[in-house]
């Protein structure tokens, strides 16, 4: 049986012969020699490191660890392979909410690290439905609405994007209720689930391309976000919506120069299909208007404007409400992640014209242009009901293409602590 290496931490410095080192090493035991400057930041790099020595179980030892310090060990810890252990330390209470981080966090690394091939759209559909309902029971109940169904319930976004693939797109609608059959819907949630992302006509490169299996990030994240709130004992109604579809090339896929006319009426020329995640998430959004919540959160990977104005360790997030926005940088602060208000006003939403439809889904240059990440948040608020507050993350620390000083490589399921928080307020 393998032995659990113990780690402490400690605010001594590390001993002379260890050098400059923040960790120190014994027959049994690591000892992470906290500097005082971030030590969240410095706990999860450490973890990294001794998950690097081939280290893959670890039991948490010490009374300096509390519930932030011990998940930022975790997910440094965490590889896409499984086969790692981590024992938490601390009373029964906080073990229990580790826990429950650490399963809403498996689930959601598990299902952004499968394959594309072995991940199709209904099939992340199912998964998402079975993982929940194994958490909420007869309080959730759920229906798949896929291939041409979606035309004939008018969901042509989703359709328009997966009609390209052998394998239909899907819809999933799924309905949380602890409360009485009739109590209204809370809050509804959106996920972005392109299960794989060519570019289609507008094709990606192959180092570009490689990635895109984590395209359906923001749907894994909002059902990882959902399942957890149920677990920490979330009492209110929640309506979840996933967007799925994969976004490839064939005779029978979307094209440059085509118009989707939305069941709003809002009409959309087609002039990137690699802008693909905001013409499925425009469908959702609708969804989730239709439910009357006060208060929709829709999570993506969107845009790569949104990678280059923040970078790979904070989420951007936009919202027509500052105080919104503000009670989601609370709450993200309150959790450890990190989230950054980029802008989103009125005009955003004609910043991508077209002279044959009401809007075009991105503008026809490299990223969308400049304010790419802010004008793809413009499009989509033409979806959003007006009497809803909406919260948009578009969730660029979702995954990391090689291992980094902070990740390993894969899904980091950063942005799910934050949503959850919002849920559970």
């Amino acid at each position: 049986m393998t032995q659990q290496m113990k780690i402490r931490l400690t605010q001594e410095p590390a001993p002379a012969l260890w050098g400059k080192a923040d960790i120190s090493f014994d027959s049994t035991h690591a000892c992470i020699h906290l500097k005082g400057q971030d030590d969240l930041r410095q706990i999860q790099m450490a973890a990294r490191k001794i998950r690097g020595q081939g280290i893959d179980k670890v039991e948490l030892e010490g009374e300096i660890w509390n519930l932030d310090k011990q998940w930022a060990f975790a997910q440094g810890f965490a590889t896409a392979k499984p086969g790692y252990e981590v024992v938490w330390c601390g009373d029964e209470a906080t073990q229990t909410q580790l826990q429950h981080r650490f399963d809403s966090a498996y689930f959601a690394r598990q299902l952004v690290n499968e394959t594309p091939e072995n991940l199709a759209p209904v099939e992340l559909a199912k998964q998402a439905a079975n993982w929940l309902q194994s958490i909420a029971g007869d309080k959730l109940s759920y229906r798949i609405i896929e291939g041409e169904q979606l035309l004939e319930q008018e969901w042509i976004g989703i359709h328009a994007v997966g009609r390209g693939s052998e394998r239909p797109p899907a819809m999933l609608e799924l309905d949380y209720n602890p409360l009485a059959e009739d109590a209204p819907v809370s809050i509804a949630l959106v996920g972005k689930g392109i299960t794989f992302d060519s570019g289609g006509y507008s094709i990606k490169s192959s180092e570009g391309m490689l990635g895109m299996k984590a395209d359906m990030g923001g749907a894994a994240t909002v059902t990882a976000a959902l399942g957890l709130a149920i677990k920490s004992g979330l009492n209110k109604r929640v309506k979840l919506f996933l967007c799925c579809a994969e976004n490839l090339i064939s005779g029978h896929a979307y094209k440059l120069g085509d118009i989707l006319t939305y069941k709003n009426g809002v009409s959309v020329e087609v002039v990137n299909t690699d802008a693909e995640g905001r013409l499925v998430l425009a469908d959702g959004l609708q969804a989730a208007s239709d439910t009357g919540a006060p208060l929709i959160i829709d999570a993506a990977t969107l845009t790569g404007a949104a990678v280059m104005a923040v970078g790979t360790n904070y989420n951007a997030i936009f919202s027509p409400s500052k105080a919104l926005l503000r009670k989601a940088e609370e709450k993200a602060e309150s959790v450890a992640e990190r989230v950054w208000p980029l802008p989103l006003d009125p005009w955003h939403k004609d910043m991508c014209p077209s002279a044959y439809a009401d809007t075009a889904n991105s503008r026809p240059m490299k990223g969308g242009g400049a304010g790419g990440a802010s004008n793809a948040a413009g499009f989509l608020w033409r979806f959003v009901s007006d009497d809803a507050d909406w919260l948009h993350m578009d969730i660029a620390a979702a995954f990391e293409d090689s291992a980094s000083a902070m990740w390993g490589a894969g899904a980091t399921t950063h942005g799910v602590l934050t949503i959850a928080a919002l849920l559970e307020e």
